[in-house]
């Protein structure tokens, strides 16, 4: 069985820390360097939910998405949130490895997922990384459709791909509208409006569109926009990741049980639908 520091550098060199934004929190939170690792538990999100059914696998290292701490803190106290997990995992001797905007920028990355999920095929980066002479590497992913969807079917492979949430899809355009090219993004991307609208695509999906960006946007082109959960776009990413980790263990013959959380950690839990009888705003 390899120790838990020979599998977190093969996770570095997959997603090279140093390549995460500044502002990103990324690499190991707990864990002994020098205690080995049978199991792994990939999740998007560091949550009770989740660190408890890394406890019942019996996982030695849970590795996620999501920062535990994207921020400083002054306690690791049981009483907290984030303390409750660091408590619960090192009692049970788990370790917890965070891969976020370093594994958004590799090749493949969580866009790569996302687009393969959608049955998608990827021509470019979006936001290509300067420092990967190949072009691989970056945010976001410019694609092509196997063949032309309205955005109404677009919208409907998105829904039966993803993994189902109480949001499902919004959509902002014409219905009708045929799609050739599209952007992808996995997590928030309302911040690429200005690179998508630069790619010339004819849509783009992402997660956490707020109403003013998408205003905007839709007053600027015709692009059309398609707006998932945030935990949706990002979970293929986890069904990648365990992939790269089985063909190293099985490369390096060490043997590890790698498993992907079905659990649903998307944070709305119920979508009630608008029934007006009347467009508009109430009288």
């Amino acid at each position: 069985m390899p120790r838990l520091s020979e599998v977190i550098a093969a996770l570095d060199a997959l997603w090279p820390p140093e390549r995460a934004e500044g502002w990103d929190a990324v690499g190991t939170v707990c864990g002994d360097p020098d205690q080995e690792v049978t199991r792994v538990l990939f999740a998007v999100d560091p949550v009770q939910d989740i660190v408890d059914e890394a406890v019942k696998l019996e996982a030695g290292l849970l590795v996620t998405h999501h920062p535990l701490y994207l921020r400083g803190t002054t306690t690791v106290a049981a009483g907290t949130f984030r303390g409750r997990v660091v408590h619960t995992l090192i009692k049970n001797d788990i370790a917890l490895h965070v891969a976020h905007t370093n594994a958004d920028r590799a090749d493949p990355g969580v866009s790569d997922a996302l687009a393969g999920a959608l049955d998608l095929r990827v021509v470019r980066p979006l936001v290509p990384d300067t420092t990967d002479p190949e072009g691989r590497r970056g945010l976001g992913r410019v694609c092509e459709l196997d063949h032309p969807l309205t955005l109404r079917e677009l919208a409907a492979r998105a829904a039966e791909r993803l993994p189902a949430t109480a949001q499902g899809i919004r959509v902002a355009g014409d219905p009708d509208a045929l799609v050739r090219t599209i952007a992808v993004s996995g997590g928030s991307g309302d911040s690429l409006f200005d690179d998508v609208r630069a790619a010339g695509v004819d849509a783009f999906l992402t997660a956490d569109l707020r109403h003013h960006p998408v205003s905007e946007a839709r007053a600027h082109s015709p692009l059309a926009l398609l707006d998932a959960a945030h935990w949706a776009t990002e979970w293929p990413w986890c069904e990648l990741a365990a992939a790269q980790l089985d063909e190293i263990s099985d490369r390096k013959g060490w043997g590890l049980r790698v498993h992907v959380s079905r659990t649903v950690t998307d944070p709305w839990t119920a979508h009630a639908a608008s029934h007006n009888e009347t467009s508009g705003a109430p009288n």
